[in-house]
């Protein structure tokens, strides 16, 4: 059964968007989701209130050259058949930034120029089937920057990539086309953004709406001095992997990654196993918070997931499923609090373990 949750819409930065504070993340569609399940989540989405969807060029994940642009198809089969959907929902998609080793993304080009913004944008639009995306962006920065669970930056490995500059031109070309509305961000530091914004305003261009950034009880880097620079300047947070890619459900807290029952992507895909989520420190972090959890009378699902709902730093939030029920059990989640006690039990717990998955 769906029950329809009130979800007050919130503006995106100083944008003229407003969505859900829950965005439906869609990157298991195309592979651990097959189409027919994918529209069914789609449409239990919107039917329960969240009408704000976020997807990229480069998903389904783990990524792969057989599954790129699927989820995107996916999303315009379910668009092209349920004519009056798409202006019911805020579109987001991204556009891939240095290969990172993935060939079959321009080539494995260490470079995203003006040009393969542009062209990005076209393709996804025609694989979307619409005339244009609310909120396009950069899914990682397009610099030598450290990303994805590296953490210390180094300057021997700067390279000759195209300048912030260029590509705001790029993206500023394709608002002025009606292609986009608003720009965003995506796996950004604190000189990214700042930088992204200081061009807007110097050049008169189009200011960032937000970034999305992981954000979760194992991964709150974000609140190393990104959380003050986006308050200040007015950018909004789209959390990602509230779940800490499912480290925060407890369903590893008693085997780990491998056992066959609880077949999530740490265990499915040996790709995912090398990712920051999957650390010994970050499922040791995620035991402790799911046994307070617990102890509180909540699920893990439900603590984890109110700590974003719940926080000022979190304009929406990105929660990504594999069928119906899953939604449903992270729908329930909302209107869920904690008490000042439990929060100060977390931040306790943080002082100890710090950001395992950053």
């Amino acid at each position: 059964m769906n029950h329809h949750i009130e979800l007050q819409a919130v503006r995106l930065g100083r944008s003229a968007l407003r969505v859900s504070p829950i965005c439906l993340g869609t990157m298991t569609f195309g592979e651990q989701v097959g189409e027919v399940a994918a529209h069914a989540i789609l449409d239990h989405a919107l039917e329960a209130g969240v009408s704000f969807i976020d997807t990229a060029e480069m998903y389904s994940v783990p990524a792969r050259a057989e599954t790129f642009g699927a989820t995107e198809t996916i999303i315009g089969n379910w668009f092209a058949s349920r004519p009056g959907t798409r202006q019911r929902v805020v579109l987001a998609t991204k556009v891939a930034g240095p290969s990172r080793g993935m060939d079959w993304i321009r080539h494995g080009a260490a470079d995203l120029t003006p040009g393969d913004i542009i062209a990005a944008c076209d393709a996804s639009l025609k694989r979307l089937r619409t005339d244009h995306i609310d909120l396009y962006q950069i899914h990682w920065p397009n610099r030598n920057v450290p990303a994805f669970g590296a953490i210390y930056f180094d300057p021997k490995r700067d390279g000759d990539n195209s300048s912030i500059h260029v590509q705001l031109e790029a993206l500023t070309s394709l608002v002025r086309a009606g292609k986009i509305l608003e720009i965003g961000l995506s796996n950004e530091t604190p000189y990214g953004v700042a930088e992204f914004l200081r061009l807007a305003d110097q050049h008169g261009l189009p200011r960032i709406a937000s970034v999305q950034n992981p954000y979760c009880l194992v991964n709150r880097s974000y609140e190393n001095g990104l959380d003050e620079l986006m308050y200040r300047q007015q950018v909004s947070l789209l959390a990602y992997s509230p779940l800490g890619f499912g480290l925060l459900t407890g369903k590893y807290d008693a085997l780990g990654f491998d056992d066959p029952a609880k077949p999530g992507r740490l265990a499915m895909f040996d790709s995912m196993k090398k990712q920051r989520w999957a650390r010994p420190e970050s499922l040791a972090a995620a035991r402790r918070y799911n046994a307070l959890a617990r102890e509180h009378g909540l699920t893990p699902t439900a603590m984890a997931l109110a700590f974003c709902f719940t926080q000022w730093r979190v304009a929406s939030t990105i929660v990504g499923v594999t069928s119906v029920a899953q939604l449903d059990e992270q729908l329930a989640a909302w209107g869920t609090t904690l008490s000042p006690e439990l929060l100060k039990a977390i931040d306790a717990i943080r002082w100890q373990q710090r950001d395992p998955a950053q």
